[in-house]
């Protein structure tokens, strides 16, 4: 069982799976794992181009390079080293000899992953083509199904499947049927036959079925694909002659008691099961230009405390599953936040902005689907303005002081200021943003909290807003927040976790919510299930030639 610790540090120069080919516009990508680089690699081999959260690291920086690095990409074609795989989906092996938390962490962090590329497509003007040159099956399926076009060979051999239920016991890539139902369209009934057929569907059957967007001999395969790609690419509103930003190694020192970065420190209460996440705000004389931004590039104070929150979020997720509360404080100038907020919208529709807004959003919401409480704490020398203000609406739960403290008299009262960034800008995965999720079906409750955009609300007027959960004086918020953190560590983290995703996601559903609430329940429970996993399990039984013993009964 894996007790390794978790790193997400990678970069070009250190890739063992991926090749990447720059042809402007259109870059291409190449799976090609190495077999002997595993995660843990003395456990199994990655044969066959399966994959692990090793591989999945070098393919998330690889999405977030081509989307800050490289303007110029305005299609990806995303395709297999070898001739006949592919990829055969996540490694049997690593499964079986994971443990659970790591097994549904990685799940998660792969869709994330794919979702950043579907992301890519939609917002972002980089078009995710996959081209399938071999059997793809299970999550190699499922990443092409990321993409969106799907072209595969027509080489009489080579097919698509969702393999998992007749051979392994768990969800077809938890979020590979709900990509093919809700985003391709796929008609049910064929849908459920296709999960059940092992060996797949190929050719024109494939097409037929929506599975894919179009079949090509392997003899003019690769020149059909190039020329999708430059078709695509001519939609593309990225920029021609831009240089892209360098996203450079993350500062970062670690203890055993906390993470430290530039921007952002997260300490570690093991008692309380508590991490405390505190966001250091820099003090800037004046509001940067757009040259001076691309100038500075990943070293803009935004973006890397978007990637410092991005990595403390991941490395906590899987290093740290004992610290169940997550508790958000701030410090520094709600003005600086602010100012901050009027650049953004200001330059909205540049390409690099743009990205850092997409970014940041996207952080926001795997802080949201890290099945942790989520605690945010308004206190003197906050700065929870227009951006980080979104860490109030997402809580779980969200204290004010009320007045200032007596060892803070020279710093003025606790202040929440919204901005109009958090009015659209950062949906949640159910397609609102986080105003109107926190006042779903109470609409004139949020038209009161949009005519008080730009305004610094004291405790008082965030309380009759309903910005927040509570607010205290001084001689009671501390008190209140131990309470609070102490009764959270002592209920089951398992029911918190279905009660936080059940309040949190409210309204309408998305494919993105349906992969995730899915993924939370359905697949959290199958893979603890021995029908998965016992000692006569599916997952146990691969490959050795013996059937797994299925207990029968239906729960």
């Amino acid at each position: 069982m894996t007790t390794k610790q978790v790193s997400f540090d990678t970069d070009p120069s250190r890739y063992q799976h991926w090749q990447l080919e720059l042809d402007s516009p259109v870059a291409v990508l190449k799976m090609n794992v190495n077999p002997q680089g595993g995660f843990r690699e003395s456990e199994y081999e990655l044969k066959l181009n399966s994959y692990d959260l090793g591989v999945d690291i070098e393919l998330y920086d690889v999405v977030q390079r081509l989307r800050f690095e490289h303007p110029e990409i305005k299609a990806v074609v995303l395709t297999s080293g070898s001739d006949k795989v592919f990829c055969a989906g996540a490694n049997i092996q690593m499964l079986a000899g994971s443990t659970h938390h790591h097994k549904v962490n990685f799940c998660k962090f792969t869709n994330e992953t794919r979702n950043s590329i579907e992301d890519a497509t939609t917002h972002s003007g980089q078009t995710w083509i996959a081209a399938v040159n071999g059997t793809a099956a299970g999550g190699g399926y499922e990443l092409a199904l990321a993409c969106d076009e799907i072209v595969l060979v027509d080489d009489r051999a080579s097919t698509v499947s969702l393999p998992e239920v007749p051979l392994l016991a768990v969800l077809p890539g938890t979020g590979g049927l709900t990509r093919v139902v809700d985003k391709r369209h796929v008609r049910r009934d064929l849908a459920d036959l296709f999960s059940t057929k092992a060996e797949g569907i190929k050719g024109s059957q494939a097409v037929k079925w929506g599975l894919v967007d179009h079949v090509e001999p392997k003899s003019n395969f690769t020149q059909y694909v190039r020329e999708r790609a430059i078709f695509r690419a001519k939609g593309s509103d990225r920029p021609d002659n831009e240089v892209g930003i360098s996203l450079t190694p993350l500062q970062r020192t670690e203890s055993e008691s906390k993470i430290s970065y530039r921007y952002l420190e997260v300490r570690f209460d093991e008692e309380l099961r508590a991490a405390y996440f505190t966001i250091k705000i820099p003090d800037i004389a004046s509001r940067p230009t757009l040259a001076e931004v691309k100038r500075q590039g990943s070293d803009f104070w935004f973006l890397a405390l978007c990637r410092e929150l991005d990595d403390a979020v991941l490395r906590l997720r899987f290093n740290q599953p004992t610290l169940g509360t997550w508790v958000f404080e701030t410090k520094g100038s709600l003005d600086q936040l602010i100012a901050n907020d009027e650049f953004l919208l200001e330059n909205k529709d540049d390409w690099l902005i743009r990205e850092i807004i997409l970014y940041f959003r996207r952080t926001l919401n795997r802080i949201e689907l890290s099945s942790r409480t989520i605690v945010s704490l308004v206190d003197c020398g906050s700065c929870f303005g227009g951006t980080l203000a979104e860490l109030v609406l997402m809580a779980d739960r969200s204290y004010m002081l009320d007045g200032v403290r007596s060892d803070h008299a020279d710093q003025l009262q606790p202040e929440i200021v919204l901005s109009d960034m958090n009015d659209g800008f950062y949906q949640m995965i159910n397609g609102l943003s986080r105003l109107e999720s926190r006042f779903y079906g109470r609409q004139e409750l949020l038209e009161n909290a949009r005519d008080h955009i730009g305004k610094r609300l004291s405790a008082s007027e965030c309380d009759l807003l309903g910005l927040v959960t509570a607010i205290f004086d001084e001689i009671d918020f501390d008190e209140e927040v131990r309470i609070m953190v102490e009764e959270r560590a002592s209920f089951s983290p398992d029911a918190l976790t279905g009660l936080e995703a059940n309040c949190r996601f409210v309204g309408p559903e998305t494919m993105e919510s349906k992969i995730f609430a899915r993924l939370s329940a359905w697949q959290n429970w199958i893979f603890q299930r021995k029908n998965a996993v016992g000692p006569e399990g599916a997952l146990a039984r691969y490959g050795t030639g013996s059937r797994p013993n299925y207990d029968k009964e239906r729960i």
